[in-house]
C-alpha cells in the first residue's frame, strides 16, 4: 500500500471505528462511571497491544527484518537502547495523560448531559484546533486546508446540532476534551516517527489506564456489576476503538500532516450517524444527508494537489540532516 493511500485509509478506518464507538460509549454512559469505564478500556487495550507487540517483535526477530521500525531490539548498542528508552517513556506520560484528560473529559460530557451528536460535534473541533496548534508550533496551514475545515464544520453542525446550541456543563466538558485531543494529535505527530507505533500506542494506554484508575479511586464507587453489565460495548471500546483505531491514528501520522490527518479523523462524526441509523434504527434527515456530502467533500479538498506538493513527512524530517 502506498503513502498517500495509508494517509488516506488508515484515518478513515479510524474515524469509521471511533464513529460507532459513539454507540458503545452512548449505552455505557448510563451505568458505568467514566473513570470506571476509561480504567477497564485503557488496561484492556493495554493488554492487547502488548501482546500484539510480542507477537510482531517474534515475527520481525524470525525474519531478521524490521529493524528500522525497532529501534530498542538486542541489535542496537546500548546507549540507543537507553535512549529510545527514554523517548518511549517520554512519550508514553505525555500522550497517555493527555489521552486520559480527553477520554474522562468525553465521558463525563456525555453523563452530564451532552447528548452523542452534539458531543461528536464539539469534540470534533480538533480540527480546527490542530491547525492553529501548527500555526503556534510555525507550521504552515495551505489555504485549501481552511476551506476544508471550513466545509467540516458546517456538515458537523448540520449532523449533530438540532434546535438551540447553549453551552451546558456537559458541553464544557466536552469542549475542554476536544482541545484535549488536539494536543494528542500534535504530540502523537511529533513522537511518531521516533518510536514504533504499537508500543508508543501501549505505553500511552498503559499512562491513561494509571490516571483514569487514580480517578476512579479518588471520586467514583465502582460498581463491577454495571460494568460486567456492559462488558461487550466496553470490549468493543477497548479493542476497537482504542487498540485498533489509536494505533492506525500512530501509523497514519507517521506519513502525514497532523492538520489533514485530523480532518480525516473528524468523519467520524459521520459515521456515528450511519451507525446509529444502522444499529439503533433511526434515519437520518435531510439535514444530515447534506451534513454528510460536506463532509465529504471537505475530505476531497484535503486530498487536492495542494497538499501534495513538497510534503514532506514525518520520517523523512527524522533522517533530514540537523542544523
Amino acid at each position: 500500500m502506498s503513502a498517500r493511500v495509508r494517509q488516506i485509509v488508515f484515518p478513515l478506518t479510524a474515524a469509521l471505528i471511533w464513529g460507532t464507538a459513539f454507540v458503545a460509549q452512548d449505552v455505557c454512559a448510563e451505568k458505568v462511571a467514566a473513570f470506571t469505564f476509561n480504567t477497564v478500556r485503557c488496561f484492556a487495550a493495554f493488554v492487547v497491544l502488548l501482546l500484539m507487540s510480542i507477537v510482531l517483535k517474534a515475527i520481525r526477530r524470525r525474519r531478521g527484518s524490521g529493524s528500522e521500525q525497532v529501534q530498542n531490539d538486542d541489535r542496537g548498542l546500548p546507549d540507543e537502547r537507553r535512549a529510545y528508552r527514554r523517548r518511549l517513556l517520554t512519550a508514553a506520560i505525555l500522550c497517555g495523560t493527555v489521552l486520559a484528560a480527553a477520554s474522562n473529559l468525553q465521558q463525563g460530557g456525555m453523563q452530564a448531559g451532552t447528548d452523542s451528536g452534539k458531543a461528536g460535534f464539539i469534540t470534533a473541533l480538533y480540527i480546527v484546533l490542530v491547525p492553529i496548534g501548527g500555526l503556534l508550533l510555525k507550521k504552515k496551514a495551505p489555504a485549501m486546508l481552511w476551506l476544508g475545515v471550513g466545509l467540516a464544520l458546517a456538515g458537523l453542525y448540520l449532523l449533530c446540532v438540532n434546535g438551540s446550541f447553549k453551552l451546558a456543563t456537559g458541553d464544557i466538558l466536552t469542549l475542554a476534551c476536544a482541545l484535549a485531543f488536539a494536543v494528542q494529535i500534535l504530540l502523537i505527530d511529533h513522537y511518531s516517527a521516533r518510536i514504533d507505533s504499537v508500543e508508543l500506542c501501549a505505553a500511552e494506554f498503559f499512562v491513561a489506564g494509571i490516571w483514569s484508575a487514580i480517578g476512579m479511586l479518588l471520586f467514583e464507587k465502582p460498581d463491577w456489576a454495571a460494568v460486567w453489565q456492559c462488558i461487550l460495548p466496553i470490549m468493543y471500546v477497548a479493542v476497537f476503538s482504542s487498540g485498533v483505531a489509536y494505533l492506525l491514528q500512530i501509523l497514519a501520522q507517521r506519513e502525514g500532516e497532523a492538520a489533514i490527518v485530523s480532518l480525516l479523523f473528524s468523519m467520524e462524526a459521520v459515521f456515528a450517524v450511519i451507525a446509529s441509523a444502522i444499529i439503533l434504527h433511526q434515519r437520518m434527515t435531510v439535514r444530515e444527508y447534506i451534513g454528510c456530502g460536506l463532509m465529504l467533500a471537505a475530505i476531497v479538498v484535503s486530498q487536492l494537489p495542494e497538499f501534495g506538493r513538497a510534503k514532506i513527512t514525518n520520517a523523512e524530517r527524522e533522517k533530514a540532516p540537523q542544523e
